[in-house]
């Protein structure tokens, strides 16, 4: 009994043996390796993450069309550490009345921080709309906790708010005039020329137009003396 039990074991295991090497020999010569993209790729379809967003508009595109009205709702996000009226007192931010155009980080009795106070210049519409996007961005280590402002007709309102609140408020930017163009296969009012052709000189004859014999035409060649040529003698 213990004879017949171990030779079926000892087959068994021959069997197990047999198959993991036949197993390891076919991966080796059937080897494949790993695609880096998974899945077929769709044409026409844009994956996620291709391309990139389109880039935003300068600030002075949204000052155009900025609403001072807008902006100082906007602004009532800042009212509980800023205030914008003239002689108003520091909060847990400093005033900011007549902001455009002071030096960034500098002067009304305020502690400012020194990443702010290190940035230098002054304020102006470009550089405040950076600031009012992201104050961490702007200058590193700010004390300053808010968030930002990431639609950019916010941050442009606010500025017209804040523009608004100064002794010497600045013309805001206006639109640019769009340019008049002529649209292909447009229609050309009778009378002129295509541009590019020249002054209208009536017709033009057309190229590689046939030209008609005399006779043809219905006209003789004249001699300098007026007479007629080739004509049939009367008798």
């Amino acid at each position: 009994m213990d004879d017949r039990f171990n030779t079926i074991a000892g087959w068994v295991l021959f069997a197990g043996i047999i198959a993991l090497g036949s197993s390891i020999v076919a991966g080796e010569i059937f080897h494949s390796e790993r695609p880096e993209k998974g899945g077929y790729p769709i044409e026409g379809v844009v994956q996620e993450g291709e391309g990139g967003a389109a880039p935003e508009q300068p600030i002075e595109f949204f000052l155009a069309k900025a609403d001072p009205a807008k902006g100082q709702q906007v602004f009532n996000k800042c009212a509980a550490c800023h205030n914008a009226e003239k002689g108003g007192a520091n909060q847990l931010g400093p005033n900011l009345w007549g902001v455009l155009g002071e030096a960034i980080g500098q002067g009304r009795g305020f502690a400012f921080s020194d990443a702010l106070a290190k940035k230098g210049g002054t304020w102006n519409f470009d550089n405040l709309a950076q600031w009012l996007n992201s104050p961490k961005a702007f200058a590193p280590g700010t004390k300053m906790t808010f968030a930002g402002l990431s639609n950019p007709q916010d941050r442009a309102d606010v500025i017209a708010f804040l523009n608004q609140h100064s002794d010497a408020p600045k013309p805001l930017p206006t639109a640019p005039a769009a340019a008049a163009e002529t649209k292909p296969g447009a229609d050309v009012p009778a009378g002129s020329n295509p541009p590019g052709t020249g002054a209208n000189n009536g017709p033009q004859k057309a190229e590689n137009e046939p030209v008609l014999p005399a006779a043809a035409a219905g006209t003789s060649p004249q001699t300098k003396g007026g007479d007629a040529t080739n004509q049939p003698v009367k008798k």
